[in-house]
């Protein structure tokens, strides 16, 4: 198994960059979000997953843990390939698609080009537990207690009248800003900016 790959970038587009290390070129598939991160350095560490099948073997790297294991957990789903979860992470930063899922916001997952509605639905009915309970590395994950804020936050606007998929939109753009907000006073006050705005 290779977890990481290092050395100097060799070759870089969107979908994909070459690494050389020990006088190999890796070829490793990256979402666009790990571009970004590295689009302007010279060399690079990726983490990697290696991906098996009976015809090809795939390499696909990630700036960060929280990234890879959001794909790993994605290639769990049933109906979810390797190449669709580097979509949805091309799609949404990490912080975006956890919201997402965790807000059971179907709309914004569907709009990942090639996920239809029960995928959607699928995501979310496999994902939803395991975000909220495990405890994946990295500052990208919410807290308990902003997974409590959140759901308080959510059903309170949802009383005041907001339909509920423009709230679970609003509440995306909240703690993709700032992971850790604050009370829920001040959450639904954010919130409620995004939603004026």
């Amino acid at each position: 198994m290779i977890t990481y790959v290092k050395g100097p970038l060799t070759h870089k587009n969107p979908s994909f960059v070459v690494i050389e290390a020990g006088g190999l070129g890796y070829h490793i598939n990256v979402s666009l979000y790990t571009y970004t991160k590295i689009e302007k350095a010279e060399s690079a560490k990726l983490l990697t997953h290696f991906h098996v099948k009976e015809d090809q073997q795939t390499l696909f790297g990630f700036y960060e843990e929280t990234e890879r294991t959001l794909f790993r957990l994605l290639i769990g789903v049933n109906g979810v390939g390797p190449a669709t979860a580097l979509v949805v992470l091309s799609s949404m930063n990490p912080d975006e698609f956890r919201s997402a899922v965790i807000g059971e916001d179907v709309a914004s997952i569907r709009r990942v080009k090639g996920i239809g509605p029960k995928t959607a639905q699928r995501i979310i009915l496999d994902l939803k537990d395991k975000m909220m309970k495990e405890s994946i590395d990295g500052p990208t994950m919410l807290s308990p207690q902003s997974n409590t804020q959140r759901a308080e936050a959510l059903s309170a606007l949802v009383n005041l009248g907001f339909a509920r998929p423009a709230v679970q939109r609003a509440l995306n753009r909240v703690f993709a800003a700032n992971a850790n907000p604050g009370s829920s006073e001040t959450i639904i006050k954010l919130a409620l900016r995004e939603l004026s705005s």
